[in-house]
């Protein structure tokens, strides 16, 4: 022990207690065996993975912002039919953006020579927002299912809604990026803050602003917001094995958040496509882009990126450049390509094998 009253234990430092998690128990506020959740990814999973999750003693998650009700419905009917454990949903908060025709018609002119590639007519896609926030619509279809867990990434819904899902009883996580963000978050009522570090793949969850220097990695992030607020926190990014679950409960995490480490799980839906890449060389290399929603995420580079640049002017407003990007996607792909898909992936793909979603669990549990 020495002077600051830190114990060294093998080679990991054991931090005082005044800077670990105010909240040790959140597993079992959350209702479940380990303090592992799995993350809600789009495209990328359906109830299977959560159901996988779940049963090996994880959160298991359904994204839902691009489910319609119906959907929505039916993976959490797969979930409850599976397995007694309880269920996070996920939404986006984003606002809509206005239409912008001049905006569109710049996004359309840049793509337009990869549509002539593909022999394709830019002309003839389909305009359509892609992901819908999380509003009174959503939230009525939402209520009968009683999810135990609702979580959001772009902020809160507005008060009112916010208040409905809290009335049911469920708890209510969301994701910072910044000390900023985390402070916002638990001014508004969220339970829990998932800290996402610049690691992580897929979606920033950021939404104060949209300046990309403002984000960090999740273990310089981590104990930075653990020292600004006193809600549980859920560390994201990067976190791929039991010796990152054993940093971040160090700097003060109550449990963990992985996606990118279950994505070549058998559970999980990519594309062979998707898979290869993960397991590739490819996956050294991510970037944050903008190209194929509209807003920051991280994935494989790819030709798209590497041409236009990952981070672009011209790409509309999100969720307006899914659209476009769909036609490009099923014609690369229908050759074997990945040079339009979104290869999501965080920046730590050392873990990702396929092996399935338990042992992807059991593996991390070993941090604990």
């Amino acid at each position: 022990m020495d002077g600051e009253g830190r114990q060294a234990s093998g080679s990991l430092l054991i931090l005082p207690e005044s800077v670990m998690s105010q909240s040790p128990a959140l597993h079992q506020r959350l209702g479940i065996d380990l303090p592992i959740l799995q993350a809600p990814m789009a495209g990328a999973q359906g109830s299977a993975l959560a159901i996988a999750v779940a049963r090996a003693g994880g959160l298991g998650a359904l994204p839902c912002a691009m489910l319609s009700p119906e959907a929505m419905a039916e993976e959490v009917a797969a979930f409850r039919a599976a397995t007694p454990a309880p269920l996070n949903v996920n939404f986006f908060c984003h606002v809509p953006p206005e239409p912008d025709p001049a905006a569109q018609a710049r996004w359309h002119a840049a793509l337009a020579p990869f549509f002539a590639e593909f022999g394709l007519d830019i002309d003839a896609v389909p305009e359509g927002p892609g992901r819908r926030p999380f509003d009174r619509e959503t939230c009525d279809a939402l209520e009968p299912l009683r999810p135990e867990v609702v979580s959001f990434h772009f902020g809160l819904p507005e008060a009112a809604l916010l208040d409905r899902v809290k009335s049911w009883g469920a708890t209510v996580l969301a994701s910072a990026t910044t000390v900023a963000e985390a402070e916002w978050l638990e001014a508004r009522g969220a339970d829990a803050v998932i800290v996402q570090g610049l690691e992580a793949g897929g979606h920033r969850g950021m939404f104060l602003d949209g300046e990309v220097t403002t984000q960090v990695g999740t273990f310089a992030l981590l104990p930075q917001v653990r020292e600004a607020i006193g809600l549980p926190l859920i560390a994201a990014g990067g976190i791929a094995d039991a010796r990152g679950v054993a940093a971040a409960r160090a700097l003060g995490a109550d449990g963990v958040q992985v996606g990118t480490a279950l994505l070549c799980c058998p559970e999980a839906t990519i594309s062979a496509i998707h898979r290869r890449a993960l397991q590739s060389e490819a996956a050294r290399h991510t970037a944050l882009t903008n190209l194929y929603s509209g807003r920051p995420a991280r994935g494989i580079v790819t030709r798209l990126m590497r041409e236009l640049g990952p981070m672009a002017e011209v790409a509309p407003a999100f969720p307006l450049a899914t659209a476009a990007i769909a036609p490009l996607r099923a014609a690369a792909e229908a050759s074997g390509s990945g040079d339009f898909s979104p290869l999501w992936a965080g920046q730590n793909a050392s873990r990702c094998r396929e092996v399935s979603a338990a042992e992807v669990i059991e593996s991390l549990a070993a941090g604990l």
